[in-house]
């Protein structure tokens, strides 16, 4: 099935504006997406004041909190949307319209991210300015160029995911939930990853935000150098990489578990 280029762009768009206006009917989810992080990112902050840690741990652990805000959106957001919309019954819609599925994931995660934005800058100018943080930036070009390159390759990790999803469904989701804390722990979302030895912390780069954040600390703190894992153009390189690498596997993961699905009629809810 062949699509065109304006058509996928059309669906992107519709899947975004879905995404948007639904937020814009329930305010309630400023609460729980700005106010309910910030506690959590408040008792790490307070954890590293009690231990009389360096002053630049509250920055790292403001700017790991504000990331989650996208690793959230991704996991739930986007990853998960083919399960439940196989749920609903609206996946066989999907599967019959003459448009590209990475073009469907792509327009949920444009969606996804306005919210996304919004609870990161929240949850990042409030702690700042309520922990007074001091930030040093050494390069603000490479610090913009590390954040969307690590989006681009967490949005493509997140297609990929959705490949299980479409497939395997509430077992995917119990997986997720599973590796949940632990990609928490080994991307270094509240201290510097080097910590965990370099055989670990190479393993985990495979996670788009272990490096991301890394390069970002290096460049947004005065001390973040001293504590970086790799230097940074090395990591804009490998970036680079997994954002071509987990775009390129997505495609092919949601064509082959499109195709077996259908072939072991397991894409569809079946009543009985």
């Amino acid at each position: 099935m062949k699509t065109d280029l304006k058509t996928n762009i059309k669906t992107i768009l519709a899947r975004a504006y879905v995404r948007v206006i639904a937020g814009n009917r329930e305010p309630s989810w400023v609460i729980s997406e700005t106010v309910l992080p910030l506690i959590s990112t408040a008792a790490y902050v307070y954890v590293y004041k009690a231990l009389k840690a360096p002053a630049e741990f509250t920055g790292f652990v403001i700017l790991g909190g504000a990331m989650t805000a996208y690793w959230m959106n991704v996991l739930w957001g986007m990853a998960a949307q083919f399960y439940w919309e196989k749920e609903i019954g609206n996946l066989e819609l999907y599967l019959i319209a003459p448009i590209s599925r990475m073009s469907i994931l792509l327009g949920m995660a444009s969606g996804g991210f306005v919210y996304s934005t919004v609870r990161a800058i929240s949850v990042f100018v409030a702690a700042s300015l309520i922990f007074k943080v001091d930030f040093f930036l050494i390069s603000f070009p490479k610090l913009i160029l590390l954040f969307f390159l690590t989006l681009i390759a967490l949005y493509g990790l997140g297609m990929l995911f959705s490949s299980l999803f479409m497939l395997y469904g509430r077992e995917a989701w119990h997986g997720v939930n599973l590796f949940q804390e632990p990609i928490y722990f080994l991307s270094g979302f509240y201290f510097p990853v080097r910590n965990l030895g370099f055989i670990t912390a190479l393993a985990a780069s495979f996670i788009p935000l272990t490096l991301g954040l890394d390069g970002m600390r290096q460049m947004a703190f005065k001390a973040g150098p001293k504590s970086g894992f790799l230097n940074v153009n090395l990591e804009i390189g490998i970036l680079v990489f997994l954002c071509i690498f987990f775009l390129i596997a997505a495609h092919f993961a949601l064509k082959f578990m499109e195709n077996l699905g259908k072939k072991q009629g397991r894409l569809t809810l079946r009543w009985q």
